[in-house]
C-alpha cells in the first residue's frame, strides 16, 4: 500500500485499527498516519463501507424508499435516519455509475435502438433518452429538458463517446429530430430505420425504468432525476443475466451469477 498523501512506499503498518476495524498505516516520508479508507470517498463516513455500499444498492435496484432502506439497516444494527440514506445516495450513485460505465465502454453491438420515456421532475414532464443494441445492453441513457434537435445530438455524441466506434444501423421512432441528428453526428454510411414497429425492442425496454420509477412519484429536483436514472440503468444492465445463442439459463445459474457480479461490485467499492 503506497501513502494517499505524498504516494510514497515507505509505509509501515500499525498495530492500531480505527472504531469500525480498519488497519492504520503511518508514512516515514511525510510523517503521516492513515487508515485503508484514507483518500477515498469513505474516509469521513461514520460506517462501514459495505454498509453504505449495501444500502446504496439496496435503493437503486430494489422499490425502496430511504425510510425502507433505513429499517432493513436497523435490523442488521446499524441505526441510520432516512436523511442519511437520502445523501449515501447523493454521494455515491453516481460513483456506482461510472464504474459499472467503465466496466461496458466499447463493448457495444452495431446495432443500436434509441427512443426516449417521459419522467416527472417537479410536476412538469422531461424526457429520458435511453439506447440499447440488438442483444439488449445498453448503451447510454440521458434526462433531457427538452425533446428537441439538440437534445438529440447531445445524446448520440454521449454514445459515440460511451461505444468507442460507429454503428451500422439505428432504429428510432419517427420523430424528425433524430434524423438530421444522426446525419450530422454519425454520419450518411449508417442505415437509419424510423419506424415505430421495429423500435418496439427499446419501448419494452422502458419498462424497467418505470416500474421503478412510478413508486416514487416522480422526483423534486432534475440533478437528483438524472442521476438515479442513470445509476439506476447501469446497475441493471450490470446484474441482467444475458442467454446465449438463445439458450435458456437455469434458476440456480441465474442465482449465481447475480451473487457472483454482486460480490464483485461490493469488493470494488470498498477498495
Amino acid at each position: 500500500m503506497s501513502c494517499p498523501h505524498c504516494l510514497s512506499k515507505s509505509v509501515s503498518k500499525r498495530k492500531y485499527r480505527t472504531s469500525l476495524g480498519y488497519r492504520t498505516f503511518f508514512c516515514s516520508d511525510c510523517d503521516r498516519r492513515f487508515n485503508e479508507r484514507s483518500g477515498t470517498p469513505f474516509n469521513d463516513l461514520q460506517f462501514p463501507t459495505d454498509i453504505v455500499s449495501l444500502a446504496v444498492l439496496w435503493r437503486l435496484r430494489y422499490k425502496l424508499s430511504f425510510r425502507d432502506v433505513a429499517e432493513l439497516l436497523l435490523q442488521r444494527g446499524f441505526e441510520v435516519s432516512h436523511e442519511t440514506i437520502r445523501a449515501w445516495e447523493y454521494r455515491f450513485a453516481p460513483l456506482i455509475s461510472e464504474n459499472l460505465r467503465a466496466k461496458r465502454r466499447g463493448k457495444a453491438g452495431r446495432s443500436w435502438y434509441l427512443d426516449e420515456t417521459y419522467i416527472k421532475v417537479n410536476g412538469r414532464w422531461r424526457y429520458l433518452y435511453r439506447a440499447i443494441d440488438r442483444e439488449g445492453n445498453l448503451l447510454d441513457s440521458m434526462l433531457s429538458e427538452h425533446r428537441d434537435k439538440h437534445a438529440a445530438r447531445r445524446f448520440l455524441r454521449r454514445l459515440l463517446d460511451s461505444a468507442g466506434q460507429k454503428p451500422l444501423r439505428m432504429t428510432t421512432d419517427k420523430h424528425p429530430a433524430y434524423t438530421k441528428a444522426i446525419r450530422w453526428i454519425v454520419g450518411r454510411k449508417v442505415l437509419h430505420r424510423h419506424n415505430q414497429y421495429l423500435n418496439n425492442r427499446i419501448e419494452q425496454d422502458h419498462r424497467f425504468i418505470k416500474q421503478r420509477y412510478y413508486p416514487m412519484l416522480g422526483f423534486a429536483k432534475f440533478e437528483s432525476a438524472s442521476r438515479f436514472c442513470s445509476a439506476f440503468d447501469e446497475l441493471r444492465n450490470y446484474l441482467r443475466v444475458r442467454t446465449v445463442d438463445g439458450q435458456q439459463i437455469s434458476a440456480s445459474s441465474r442465482r449465481e451469477i447475480f451473487t457472483n457480479r454482486w460480490s464483485t461490485l461490493m469488493t470494488e467499492l470498498s477498495a
